[in-house]
């Protein structure tokens, strides 16, 4: 790995830990403007200073982002598709490695739809997007999408999507929390963070999620709706944090989200 490629893994990742708190905030590239993501500044601003980096999609940056901040960006850079279409996995790559070096980003991120109709799409998008990224020193980020199709959601499933993304040059592989999760981190050997997927029932579940990953040797998250569309945003990302970077038990992430959320 040349020094760009570190120095760029370096700002995503904690070097004291390796670990990393990424907040997706992509998600209006293929759901518009999302519940409680309509005003897109005014929702991610109070969080960055609790994030180690953020996932975001070129126009969402270049409008909702002050450049002032120096968060480490990960760029959204595969899409074509919406909600709307009668296949989400109908994705190519929309973002050149040349206007994401002009974006100063740390990572470029496309998604992969295993076992969909556009997989083999989706593994030529990604496989492309390596193949340019390398040449300046810029990791790729793959995310293992499911879609719909959510009882794909298992360590099988998730164990072929990582190791695929993985084989094919991915630096750092996003994917579902599933039972038997250390086996999928066991067969991919490059940095797994998980996703947080549709919003769930309450704050305890999530921090549950990551607490279970990363004990299973996830290097972190790269959650959004699960945090962002919480009551209580700056919180839950507070636990999160504790968990992720602090290595604390279940109950001291509970109890830190409760503090913080009564005093909100």
């Amino acid at each position: 790995m040349d020094w760009g490629m570190k120095n760029r893994m370096s700002r995503i990742f904690n070097p004291q830990d390796g670990r990393t708190v990424m907040l997706a905030v992509d998600h209006g590239y293929f759901l518009g403007p999302v519940s409680r993501l309509e005003d897109l500044r005014k929702t991610i601003e109070p969080l960055i200073p609790y994030a180690d980096s953020l996932m975001i999609t070129r126009g969402g940056l270049r409008n909702c982002i002050d450049a002032k901040y120096a968060i480490p960006i990960v760029l959204r850079a595969s899409g074509g598709n919406s909600i709307m279409g009668k296949e989400l996995s109908n994705e190519e790559i929309t973002v050149s490695v040349e206007e994401a070096l002009r974006l100063n980003v740390c990572a470029v991120a496309l998604s992969i739809y295993i076992g969909a109709e556009y997989e083999h799409q989706t593994l030529i998008s990604l496989t492309n997007l390596i193949n340019e990224a390398e040449k300046f020193g810029v990791p790729v980020l793959a995310v293992t999408a499911v879609g719909k199709e959510l009882e794909k959601r298992d360590a099988r499933y998730l164990s072929l999507s990582c190791r695929i993304a993985a084989e094919l040059g991915a630096r750092i592989v996003k994917t579902y929390y599933c039972e038997d999760f250390e086996k999928v981190v066991k067969s991919c050997p490059v940095p797994i963070v998980i996703a947080g997927g549709p919003k769930l029932k309450d704050e305890r579940d999530v921090l549950e999620i990551a607490y279970n990953a990363i004990s299973c040797g996830a290097k972190g998250v790269d959650m959004g709706r699960n945090i962002w569309q919480s009551h209580w945003p700056i919180a839950v990302i507070s636990a999160i944090r504790k968990i992720v970077h602090e290595n604390a038990a279940l109950d001291e992430a509970l109890d830190l989200f409760s503090r913080l959320k009564d005093k909100s």
